[in-house]
């Protein structure tokens, strides 16, 4: 069985209005308890696999759970019990299932051996409020859960809606959650019941931030498979991140990630547009508004924290950067506003939909063909630039920093399409002009700060002479790089 399932937190004081609207119509509810297993080294958590024991009215049920090919998505294998509580569970009960063959590969475990022994590693009590919804042709169980994950002595609250798709079109369930979600505050939360007990379990509030994965899709795919598979692993990285950040995580880390998931899943909707003709709406700038206010944390973190200890350590004073800067709202801010969880919901809706009746693939570009042609255009944009660096105006050279990021995804994105190797290779030499164009724009708008910052601030004249000394060094630094990746860069798409 695979599951298909959108889970929001519920901040508190909307609480009680998400109960009532609950209850308009007819409500089951029902305590569930349950017991998560592992290994004692947390072998199966460490793929993802999730195994439990839960007390659901009179019957147990053991349940396993892996993580399926689309964000948002597992599967999932149930067994009936009876009454009587079980000990432990038995791995062996889910043989030759989809699920049974992940917990196989997650224990490494041979022909003929036998599974480990278990133990149990977090627990939980929930108070679940459900009922059946039609909407636009679909069948969806809402569920309100309240109730406490439990590990050792440490517990921790949950209060979360859950929509499930029971049968029909994932469509159904995007626009009902997208309405809940309007009205009541809600957001999207990759992070689950499973999730929070093994963080629980490890003392841990968050997990650690979420970097970018490649797509995975056959050679033959068509333009609309690349496409989703392309949009699909963008999402895991923003929402893995976006989850942490709206549940108040503040870590530099988390921040970066979630700003490089969306800068990708922008270069992908932006690039692979003609190979999709229904991404379901224009994203873009909610993308971009939840980018640029992430960045300003970013930014301030970078001054604050880094480029001013460096300063400081080449002889430069402190400054009064929280009086400078002033207040900003926090991350989990811009993480919460509804425009960017209807995007980001639109997109999860684009990546588990069906292909439109009207789609065809008569007339469209082929995805190898069309990448070709992309990659091509945007590497002869980057050499011609590359060449003139340290002639082209700030402006200018920003651009060709950004350029350079969008010929690296894309590079990225293509490479199931061509030979590994060679866009391995590729990439590598990429990498050393984008980290110099990085560091040089980075310190040029710092420059920018510190000079403002100077005209009030005297203290502040150290750190702008240091950072304007040290410009020259950067650009010819970039130059060299752009000279030695058009050298070294063998174009893998020809």
């Amino acid at each position: 069985m695979t599951e298909f399932e959108l889970k929001f937190e519920i901040p508190p004081a909307r609480g009680p209005a998400v109960e009532a609207a609950m209850r308009r119509g007819r409500v089951a509810q029902q305590r569930l308890q349950a017991r998560y297993f592992d290994t004692p080294e947390g072998a199966l958590a460490a793929q993802g696999v999730v195994l439990r024991l839960r007390k659901e009215g009179r019957q147990w049920v053991q349940t396993a759970k892996a993580p399926g090919s689309r964000p948002l998505e597992r599967l999932e294998h149930n067994l009936a019990l009876g009454a009587r509580a079980p000990s432990a569970p038995e791995l062996a009960r889910h043989h030759g299932t989809p699920v049974g063959d992940r917990i196989r590969q997650a224990l490494k475990l041979q022909p003929g051996k036998d599974f480990p022994a278990l133990v149990q590693v977090y627990a939980t009590d929930i108070v679940r409020l459900s009922r059946l919804v039609r909407s636009n042709g679909t069948l969806v169980e809402l569920a309100l859960d309240r109730g406490h994950i439990t590990a050792g002595d440490r517990a921790l609250p949950v209060s979360e809606l859950e929509l499930e798709l029971k049968q029909g079109p994932a469509a159904g369930v995007v626009a009902l959650a997208s309405n809940w979600c309007l009205k009541h505050g809600l957001w999207l939360s990759s992070v689950s019941k499973s999730l929070k007990g093994q963080r629980l379990a490890a003392s841990q509030d968050f997990g650690a931030a979420t970097g970018a994965r490649p797509p995975r899709y056959p050679g033959h795919a068509t333009g609309r498979e690349v496409a989703v598979a392309v949009v699909a692993a963008c999402l895991d990285q923003v929402l893995a991140n976006a989850s942490d950040v709206a549940g108040g995580c503040t870590g530099e880390e988390h921040i970066h990630q979630l700003r490089v998931g969306l800068r990708r899943l922008r270069t992908a909707l932006r690039e692979l547009e003609p190979l999709a003709s229904d991404w379901g709406g224009p994203w873009e700038e909610a993308l971009a508004e939840a980018f640029r206010a992430l960045g300003r944390h970013r930014d301030r973190d970078y001054l604050m924290h880094t480029l001013q200890g460096r300063i400081e350590a080449a002889g430069g004073p402190p400054l009064d950067w929280q009086g400078a800067l002033g207040a900003l709202p926090g991350p989990a801010r811009s993480v919460h506003s509804p425009v960017l969880q209807q995007a980001l919901l639109g997109l999860v809706g684009f990546v588990h939909g069906a292909v439109p009746e009207d789609a065809s693939e008569t007339g469209a570009p082929s995805p190898k063909k069309f990448l070709r042609k992309r990659l091509g255009r945007l590497h002869r944009q980057v050499l011609a630039r590359g060449r003139q660096f340290t002639d082209l105006p700030e402006a200018e050279q920003h651009a060709l920093r950004k350029r350079l990021k969008r010929l690296r995804y894309l590079a990225e994105f293509a490479q199931p399409l061509f030979a590994r190797r060679r866009a391995a290779a590729y990439l590598a030499a990429l990498k050393p002009v984008q980290d110099a164009l990085g560091i040089y724009h980075d310190e040029v708008a710092a420059l920018q700060v510190w000079q403002g910052l100077s005209a009030h601030d005297p203290r502040a004249l150290f750190g702008a002479g240091w950072l304007s000394a040290r410009r020259e060094i950067h650009v010819q630094a970039c130059q060299q790089a752009c000279d030695q990746f058009a050298r070294q860069a063998r174009r893998f798409w020809d």
